[in-house]
């Protein structure tokens, strides 16, 4: 059964976060494994909402750490489904922090995951097609079909 297609933003989900004390390191800044349960959480519920359905994670295909999150620092995750195949689907999470007292905002984090739809009896399940409507959305759709593609062979 083909479902209607949805567009990137039908699944974007916005989380925010206080990065606290026993969040972090001895040096004041977010444990790397913080940030990658956020990461994989906020994206499940863009996976979720893409499919309708139960989900899985399938691989965290890159996760590239750019900047420092520092204690006390706001936490702002945006993921939001950039491809789909016949039952999966990839995620794009971009982490950005702001130091709300200083006026600091910066790119934090980038990460790609992909997620397979399946029903109840743990089979997986057609997702419908995305629909990207913008030209930063069509590229997006393109690399990740390109990375989709190497992947396979």
């Amino acid at each position: 059964m083909t479902q209607p297609g949805k567009t990137p933003s039908d699944s974007q989900v916005d989380s925010y976060y206080l990065l606290m004390p026993d969040q972090a390191n001895a040096y004041g800044t977010a444990f790397g494994g913080v940030i990658m349960a956020w990461i994989d959480m906020t994206a499940a519920m863009a996976a979720q909402k893409h499919s309708g359905t139960q989900i899985v994670t399938a691989s965290i295909e890159s996760m590239s750490f750019l900047e420092p999150i520092r204690i006390g620092e706001h936490v702002h995750l945006r993921a939001r489904v950039i491809y789909t195949g016949h039952t999966s689907m990839q995620v794009e999470v971009r982490v950005l922090r702001e130091n709300p007292m200083k006026n600091i905002k910066g790119l934090a984090t980038t990460a790609y995951l992909t997620f397979v739809a399946i029903d109840e009896e743990n089979h997986p399940v057609q997702v419908a097609p995305l629909l990207p409507q913008t030209d930063e959305e069509r590229m997006c759709y393109q690399q990740a079909q390109q990375r989709y593609q190497s992947r396979k062979k």
